[in-house]
């Protein structure tokens, strides 16, 4: 970060300055030199721990630089037009940051509105605004896009002197995060093209480990169109602030050395009890939909003095309970919120002084990140409890230590050449005021993410946008785009509604409204769930317990339930995966784990977690070996269930899943055999009925990267994996229109258009744009082909430790347990076996 010195002389950082003190503030000093550089119009990136104040950073730099401008006259002028543009993530935290600066305007008597537009904005509040904007125009990416699509849309943008982009690390590295950029990119090439001046743009950002890569993307659009005399270089206001996160763990009164997912974390749900009684307030993150449902439910059974001072809060709640769990939490009327990612990111609870996260969070800046919920405010520490769901994970609370004291940030890699987006973007402008070939090739080439797209292929994009492409001419439904003299417009009221109704790249199974059959809504739920449930069938939504009475007009009707037996809903993609970072960070930590069992001493000041499991590597090395971060352990244990292999390279599920594959697919070419596979983050198995023949003469090979993607190809089914992947693509590039507001098409419908699309598009146009992105996201997203070839030539170096324990091992037990969901055993048959064999083993 360069040096910024700030200069406190003008109208507006007195008056400023002087609220401040009136509050008894003093402003942080990446607060000030924030401020510095809006004042020299440069733009940039806000880095700050949670709680420190980034909001204010950028919001009160956009008000003075607005107070310099006009000294005389600041406090009387009204109706000023569209000023800052803040676009968040979430609708959640456009309320609260609406809330923070409609207070701080208020008192430094600025008489700006503060409007905000999400997709919970009513018609008539949408139609206000357009007649007279507000200053301060709070956004979500989506909404944004649908401002563009307005007509006359370039006269809103006249006097925007500044765009804020709330938590960029969440948005950089998603699709969201593209429409981000090409929105940024449109209103800097208008605002030059119409002379209307330049734009400043901030990005606020937590830390990630690619923070400067982050700030080059956001800014990229600004700088192509930047003034000669305007800076090309990013700016990086960072705080100096040691934000103090302190890590407890919750540790089990018993550890069994034969551990399992899942087992532990219910059943100690009476340790956190005292823990919510001790706080102020508490946010218990689960990493699961489902599991929320379930832990909120059990903290219910076991502390129902809580009723009333818990609730629940999660993506499929209906909203308006939603809001009224948040502003609850504003209100200090909550002792716990049970809770998912839904409050991952910055709404300001300041009454929160407590998380507590059951099972793993998967990654070093997810856990910070939640960790950061606790504590809001600058100087305050942000206290954190791990609850494990199985003994193991306590191992990755001392790597979380570690990873954390390292600064072990993941990085967020941005993405490049989402044509779906651009597809979607196109037909927004096209809606809106329309566009000229070479206007909008020079915007979406000042973007990042299309800074390296070829003519050939923009003209693929057009050819798509206007006739189908090649293989869909005879179709009209796919000629949207009318061309005239050279301008491309959507002419169609109806192609122009249907087009405005489906802006977004958020693409999920089909949601299902619950009502109840008397009336009132309760939630949504997966169109999946559903459809595996008969009348009569119980499950858990909201915190209710009801019973499904019938499916009608794609809506749920249930009744209220006294059953003490009821289903957890489960939600497609509600497994995670342990990130590259933390994993590096768990094998690393496996060194001190070897050290501590093999010299049979706790090394000093040794983390209590790891000191906790002692007994259970003991017995590992005992039976098998515990592998350092320089060795690669493979097992082989023979039981009444076949053979098993087992392997632990802790690189996550995701990447163990496309691992196995190929594991089996070679070790099938020098051996006819049949697999059945299973994984968790730290490794994977395959389980054979006959001997598999893995070794030392062979075992380099298996792993080695020669024709990888070849291979790759060969072991997975990726055609079917690029064709599911390809549904996501079509709807957010329109190829497939899911209907109206309440009344979307059936996701079994949805994936048989776009599977007939997949199929005619392969067999008559190989070559389309589309076709190929979906297969490049299923290698570089789905299975993260890049981090897969890296840990093959990570192994290519290690030492490869073949074992063959007599019995199944502390660490291979949690993979095998997970293998037995293979059988479709109920939760209860389930539980019955895998404590069998619990007790056949230690027996």
């Amino acid at each position: 970060m360069e040096n910024i010195q700030y200069n406190s002389s003008g109208v507006g950082q007195n008056v400023v300055e002087t609220w401040l003190t009136r509050k008894g503030i003093t402003p942080f000093l990446f607060q000030q030199q924030a401020w510095q550089c809006m004042l020299e119009r440069k733009s940039g990136l806000v880095n700050a721990p949670t709680g420190c104040g980034k909001t204010f950073a950028v919001f009160l730099g956009a008000v003075i630089v607005y107070i310099n401008d006009n000294p005389e006259n600041w406090r009387s002028q009204r109706n000023n037009g569209l000023r800052l543009i803040w676009i968040t993530p979430l609708r959640a935290l456009a309320k609260d940051i609406g809330r923070a600066m409609e207070e701080a305007l208020g008192e430094l008597g600025l008489p700006w509105k503060v409007g905000i537009r999400n997709g919970d904005t009513t018609t008539g509040e949408r139609a206000k605004q357009k007649r007279s904007m507000p200053e301060i125009l709070i956004i979500t990416p989506e909404s944004f896009h649908l401002l563009l699509a307005t007509k006359q849309n370039h006269q809103l943008f006249e006097r925007l002197s500044t765009i804020a982009v709330d938590e960029w690390h969440e948005l950089m590295g998603s699709k969201r995060g593209v429409q981000t950029e090409l929105a940024i990119a449109y209103v800097a090439y208008i605002k030059r093209q119409q002379a209307y001046g330049s734009v400043q743009v901030w990005g606020i950002s937590a830390t990630i480990g690619n923070l400067e890569e982050a700030g080059d993307v956001l800014m990229a659009p600004i700088f192509a169109f930047s003034n000669a005399q305007t800076t090309t270089q990013t700016t990086i206001v960072k705080a100096s602030i040691d934000k103090k996160i302190a890590v407890h763990a919750i540790i089990p009164d018993e550890i069994t050395n034969y551990p399992w997912a899942g087992h532990l974390g219910i059943k100690l749900a009476h340790k956190i009890v005292p823990i919510i009684e001790a706080s102020q307030t508490t946010l218990v993150f689960i990493n699961t939909r489902g599991m929320a449902e379930r832990w909120y439910q059990t903290l219910l059974d076991v502390a129902p003095q809580l009723a009333g001072a818990l609730a629940l809060h999660h993506g499929s709640i209906e909203q308006e309970l939603r809001l009224w769990v948040e502003d609850a939490l504003h209100t200090e009327q909550l002792k716990a919120v049970v809770c998912t990612a839904s409050l991952d990111l910055g709404v300001d609870f300041r009454p929160v002084n407590t998380v507590i996260q059951v099972g793993s969070p998967k990654g070093v800046s997810r856990f910070l990140q939640r960790a950061g919920r606790a504590g809001h405010q600058p100087g305050a520490v942000s206290n954190i409890y791990f609850l494990p769901t199985h003994a193991l994970e306590l191992a990755e609370v001392a790597a979380l230590k570690q990873a954390i004291a390292d600064n072990a940030i993941e990085q967020r890699p941005p993405l490049c050449l989402c044509f779906d987006v651009l597809i979607q973007f196109m037909c927004t402008i096209a809606v809106g005021e329309g566009f000229a070939a070479s206007e909008l090739w020079t915007v979406a080439k000042a973007t990042h993410c299309f800074s390296q797209m070829t003519a050939e292929e923009y003209d693929q994009l057009l050819l798509h946008i206007t006739q189908g492409g090649k293989a869909l001419q005879q179709y009209n439904e796919y000629q949207k785009v009318e061309v005239t003299n050279g301008f491309y417009s959507i002419k169609n009221r109806r192609v122009a509604l249907r087009h405005r109704m489906n802006i977004g790249t958020i693409v999920s199974d089909a949601m299902l409204k619950v009502k109840f059959i008397g009336g009132g809504f309760i939630g949504h739920i997966e169109e999946y769930f559903i459809s595996k449930l008969e009348a009569g069938d119980v499950f858990t939504l909201a915190g209710k317990t009801v019973e499904l009475v019938q499916l009608k007009d794609m809506t749920v009707l249930v009744r209220k339930s006294k059953s003490k037996k009821s289903l957890v809903p489960s939600w497609m993609g509600g497994r995670m995966s342990l990130t590259a970072n933390l994993g590096e960070v768990l094998r690393h930590t496996f060194d001190r784990i070897a050290a501590m069992v093999s010299e049979n001493a706790v090394e000093t000041n040794a983390p209590i977690e790891l000191v906790c499991l002692k007994p259970l590597f003991q017995l590992q090395q005992a039976l098998s070996h515990i592998p350092t971060h320089t060795q690669l352990l493979i097992e082989h244990i023979e039981d009444h269930d076949g053979f098993h292999l087992l392997v632990y390279p802790f690189e996550g599920r995701q990447v163990h899943e496309a691992m196995s594959a190929i594991l089996a697919y070679r070790i099938g070419l020098q051996q006819a055999i049949t697999f059945s596979i299973s994984m968790n983050d730290y490794g994977f198995e395959l389980l054979s009925d006959q001997p598999i023949h893995v070794d030392d003469s062979n075992v380099y090979e298996l792993f080695s990267t020669h024709q990888l993607l070849a291979h790759i190809n060969k072991s997975i089914n990726s055609v079917e994996m690029a064709s599911r992947k390809f549904r996501d693509i079509a709807v957010i590039g329109g190829l497939i229109f899911q209907g109206m507001p309440g009344e979307q098409k059936k996701a079994r419908h949805l994936q048989s258009s776009s599977s007939l699309l997949f199929k005619v598009l392969s067999e008559y146009e190989p070559d389309n744009i589309l076709l190929r992105q979906a297969y490049n996201e299923v290698f570089e997203q789905q299975m993260e082909e890049a981090r897969l070839r890296a840990a093959f030539e990570r192994i290519q170096g290690q030492t490869i430790i073949v074992s063959y324990p007599k019995q199944l091992t502390p660490m291979s037990f949690p993979i095998v347990a997970d293998g037995l969901n293979r059988n479709n055993l109920s939760s209860e048959q389930l539980d019955d076996r895998i404590k069998r064999m619990q007790k056949n083993l230690m027996g």
